[in-house]
């Protein structure tokens, strides 16, 4: 079987020595079962006790009726010594925080990791449940580094950047597939473009059907889905809610909700705009872009074929700022003034700023906008970035 090694791996491996319970949360079918088997797999190899329960086997479910029920499931396979709980898909138990707070409190000798898909009630009822007692690990999909690993086989792991420095073409032509596809593992795996669409089908059908109906209890389904598809084609643009609401005949208040269940499913995210004086800068759309392009693409229409890769590099930096931001702590912003200035990103942590302006082409020579340099002459930024396609070049102005 193909596995696609996952860099969270190691954190999540670090993490199973604590006592706290190790949450492992993410889109669906981003790959947290496969982790989790892998995990459980080695621990079995080095003589560990381990119990492996998915919520989405209905035979299973019959251990979560009560705590008492689960604790005599894992003593009779474990017994009272230490041992590994996995439970698979926890957002399927009702109160799923207070129920493992329960057990955790008991201080028994077993290590509980847990996961679940992108549900409103899990991630806040085991945020406000489970405070203090648990770590949140959040497995995207694919993640290009891992993408370009994967298809090479491994034999550049740990020398990936002098890879994209030498291997340009194939650099280019990776990006190119990743950016088409998308980074679901079981995309990635097949090979056939008929099967890689019946898959993002299926995934983009199963998200719609089955977390938005059963989990957020949206009312019509079509209307949402018309939402998703129309979003899907103003990745990096603000977002008017007066147009978007008379395109899809949803009410205002009602498109704000559901872009927040959008966000709370690991689907898209909104950034906001960087301001200091709003009286001359916009200060009220959102700009939103997807969580995975292949997501992304199979709603616009465009999976396996796109054009103009343009905005949706946009959205593939948006990805990589994003994960970077979890671990610098920085926040990310995007700047747009009334006199139509625009630069993409603004990445802000305390008072420092960088601005970020992205090119989907190579820059042979350096040439800064019009915009980056009004941004730079206002605000002063130690550094500003422009990114692109290949080219690296540094200047200092002022």
């Amino acid at each position: 079987m193909n596995l696609i090694k996952r860099e969270l791996l190691k954190e999540i491996k670090e993490h199973l020595n604590k006592p706290e319970i190790t949450v492992i949360t993410g889109p669906r079918q981003s790959g947290k079962t496969t982790l989790m088997k892998v995990i459980e797999n080695e621990l079995i190899s080095s003589g560990e006790k381990t119990l492996f329960l998915n919520l989405d086997i209905e035979e299973e479910m019959k251990y979560f009726k009560s705590q008492a029920d689960l604790l005599k499931k894992i003593e009779l396979e474990i017994g009272d010594s230490k041992g590994y709980v996995f439970i698979d898909e926890i957002q399927r138990k009702e109160n799923a925080g207070l129920f493992l707070k329960g057990i955790y409190d008991m201080n028994l000798p077993y290590k509980f990791i847990v996961s679940g898909s992108g549900s409103i009630n899990l991630k806040e009822k085991i945020q406000e449940s489970l405070a203090g007692r648990k770590r949140i690990f959040e497995l995207p999909t694919i993640t290009f580094e891992e993408f370009v690993n994967y298809k090479t086989g491994y034999k550049y792991e740990n020398k990936l950047e002098k890879f994209f420095s030498l291997e340009e073409t194939k650099t280019l032509s990776f990006l190119e597939e990743y950016m088409n596809f998308g980074g679901y593992p079981r995309v990635i795996l097949e090979t056939s473009l008929k099967e890689k669409n019946e898959i993002i089908k299926e995934i983009y059908q199963s998200y719609i059907e089955k977390d938005i109906v059963s989990l957020l209890k949206v009312a019509k389904i079509s209307e949402f889905n018309l939402l998703v598809r129309i979003l899907s084609h103003l990745t990096g643009k603000t977002l008017n809610f007066s147009n978007l609401s008379s395109e899809t005949g949803i009410s205002t208040k009602t498109l704000k909700d559901y872009i927040w269940y959008l966000q709370k499913t690991y689907v898209i995210d909104s950034i906001q705009p960087f301001f200091t004086n709003k009286a001359k800068e916009l200060t009220k759309s959102p700009v939103c872009y997807f969580k995975d392009l292949g997501l992304k693409n199979y709603a616009s229409g465009e999976f396996g074929n796109v054009n103009d890769f343009s905005f949706l590099f946009q959205n593939f930096v948006y990805i990589n700022l994003y994960y970077l931001s979890k671990k610098y702590d920085f926040s990310i912003h995007y700047w747009r003034t009334k006199d139509k200035a625009e630069v993409d990103f603004i990445l802000r942590k305390g008072i420092d700023y960088i601005p970020i302006e992205v090119k989907y082409t190579n820059l042979k020579k350096f040439k800064i906008t019009r915009a980056l340099r009004s941004f730079i002459k206002k605000y002063q930024p130690k550094e500003a970035i422009v990114v692109n396609l290949l080219s690296k070049h540094e200047k200092k102005i002022g």
